[in-house]
């Protein structure tokens, strides 16, 4: 079965990367982090997950994914978390309402993330 989730990809270019939010079913075309259409799209009734990939620099290849989903909080609002399976377990971390979803936050919770996947790395991601 093809995966039908939205997908970041990112292309490195030096020190400086830059971000997509790509659309595999075809309904709609790539979306630019932190643009006008990625704020949009966030708090649209259409968005409520995707995929963001945990790359490993070092060797040049992606290790896996994390999903961020937006949640409806019980009081009201939505928000999105990250989930990720670490060690047997699922990780949730919370990112917040669609304001602090940017590519920095993204890169430094896949950071974290793929750091508590690798041997000796700690099994309790931290905020």
């Amino acid at each position: 079965m093809a995966r039908k989730t939205p997908t970041v990809w990112v292309a490195y270019s030096g020190a400086v990367s830059q971000a997509d939010l790509e659309f595999l079913d075809g309904t709609e075309r790539a979306i630019r982090l932190e643009s006008a259409g990625w704020w949009a799209w966030l708090e649209s009734v259409a968005a409520r997950s995707f995929a963001y990939p945990l790359y490993d620099q070092q060797a040049g290849y992606i290790r896996g994914f994390m999903t961020v989903r937006k949640e409806q909080r019980q009081r009201g609002g939505k928000y999105w978390a990250v989930f990720r399976r670490c060690g047997g377990r699922v990780r949730k971390i919370y990112l917040g309402h669609s304001t602090t979803v940017t590519q920095a936050r993204l890169h430094a919770v896949a950071e974290m993330l793929r750091g508590a996947a690798e041997p000796g790395g700690t099994d309790t991601p931290t905020r």
